[in-house]
């Protein structure tokens, strides 16, 4: 018996948020010999639906899908903004999550999912670049922007885009074991699981702009200067302001404490240093203002789980 997966989708969809996963389930069907995978697309109205990227798939009309459906998994797209105010797409979800055994979301799909009312109360992820918007738009809903995949009962959600393998693997191995799931992962040349999150391919980590024009300037000081002397009483001597009142201030125009800041600000530098030069790891931890190579090591494990020298094998850029 085959365990039925609806993949959802609609016009501007992306097309790897649907072919990584339905890639992953067609190739745990050549290795095993029951209880395997049979992907079905559907989308609000049924026939051609054309990708992001101009690829037309076919896809069965939403409305007329039938349960029970052991996997439902929503993919995600650049035209999602619209999407969650298509009634019969969000509508036609919820009711197709009623007959399904567990529920998915590859990249901003999981916007499809709390439009349906579906990830009340849960502990979700979703692209690093959309996590704001989902956690301000869907208050009831737990974001945690840096895992590939979370599971919080029976709800899957997972990061950008191809986080939809990891995804999909892990569902795999759920249902087959990890032997299985590692044969997969071998098969299409892909890590089973990836390390780090995915705030180590997001962009620097950002924080409120502050209003006062002076912490402005304290801010791009900071950043310009990672390697000074960035403790609460230099800087607050440098604002003006007594330190307690800096650190009153700094923490609500920015949302970060001060040391929190400086060491986000440092953590960055690090990474840019680490992507862009040969420097031994001293060197980086120095000129970053971490001090050391064990600190630089504990503050890379802290921000994006992964260690320095994995990072600088991956990103280093080769043009110096």
């Amino acid at each position: 018996m085959h365990r039925r997966v609806l993949i959802v989708v609609f016009p501007g969809f992306q097309l790897l948020d649907m072919a990584g996963p339905a890639d992953v389930f067609a190739t745990a069907n050549l290795l095993v010999s029951e209880d395997g995978y049979r992907v079905e697309v559907a989308a609000p109205r049924g026939g051609a639906i054309r990708a992001g990227n101009g690829i037309e798939v076919t896809a069965a009309a939403l409305g007329e899908v039938e349960g029970p459906v052991d996997t439902l998994l929503v993919v995600g797209g650049l035209s999602m903004p619209a999407q969650v105010k298509d009634e019969e797409l969000v509508g036609g979800i919820a009711k197709l999550a009623g007959t399904a055994r567990r529920v998915a979301s590859v990249c901003n799909g999981a916007f499809l999912l709390a439009e349906a009312g579906l990830l009340d109360h849960r502990r979700v992820t979703t692209h690093w670049l959309a996590a704001h918007d989902l956690q301000s738009q869907y208050a009831c809903v737990e974001v945690d922007a840096d895992p590939l995949y979370i599971e919080d009962g029976d709800v899957w959600t997972s990061a950008g885009v191809l986080s939809g393998v990891d995804l999909a693997l892990a569902l795999v191995a759920r249902d087959h074991g990890h032997a299985l799931a590692r044969d997969v992962a071998r098969g299409l040349v892909v890590y089973l699981h990836r390390p780090g999150g995915q705030s180590q391919f997001s962009t620097p980590m950002r924080t409120l702009t502050p209003r006062s024009e002076p912490l402005r300037e304290l801010q791009a000081y900071i950043d310009a200067h990672p390697e000074a002397d960035l403790s609460v009483p230099a800087l607050a001597r440098r604002a003006g302001m007594s330190e307690r009142h800096f650190s009153r201030v700094f923490t609500q125009q920015t949302g970060l404490s001060p040391g929190r800041y400086v060491e986000r600000s440092r953590a960055d530098a690090a990474r840019r240093l680490l992507e862009v030069t040969d420097h031994p790891l001293d060197t980086v931890a120095r000129e970053s203002g971490l001090g050391t190579p064990e600190t630089l090591y504990r503050v890379f494990r802290r921000h994006w789980r992964i260690s320095p020298g994995d990072h600088r094998r991956r990103f280093q850029s080769k043009e110096k």
